[in-house]
């Protein structure tokens, strides 16, 4: 059984740690490789072994932002179809509209309910994981 791998971005480890737990909890095959900023995630993604079915990523990170990264990814042959969703506290439109235009395949508003956190990132996982296979 081949396995969802996915590139999870965000600065909080927190975050991350809710991410972690929630995909530990969905019942496949699923590898996380995290980076905290974009440009660690585009150090990451440069490994010409280094390919993912799915990138989850925030928008509000130092070094590099969401947006800086989605630009640069869709700049690179190798990865500009690579899946991206969104996951920010952000919830306006204009954000929401300016993701789309960049390229991403979904975007997803953060709650502070683990409950319904875990909802969201489940039906992520769910629909990506049928995609993929």
């Amino acid at each position: 059984m081949k396995s969802l791998s996915i590139l999870f971005i965000d600065d909080d480890e927190i975050e991350r740690l809710k991410f972690k737990k929630v995909c530990e909890s969905f019942n496949k095959d699923i590898s996380i490789l995290e980076a905290d900023n974009g440009k660690n995630a585009l150090v990451l993604l440069s490994n010409k072994t280094t390919t993912f079915d799915l990138i989850v990523s925030d928008l509000n990170m130092p070094v590099m932002d969401g947006f800086e990264f989605l630009k640069e990814l869709k700049k690179n042959s190798k990865h500009k179809k690579t899946p991206v969703v969104i996951v920010s506290s952000l919830d306006d439109k204009e954000t929401i509209d300016q993701c789309y235009k960049l390229g991403i395949a979904s975007y997803f508003t953060k709650t502070q309910n683990f409950a319904g956190y875990k909802t969201k990132i489940n039906s992520i996982l769910e629909y990506w994981y049928k995609a993929t296979f």
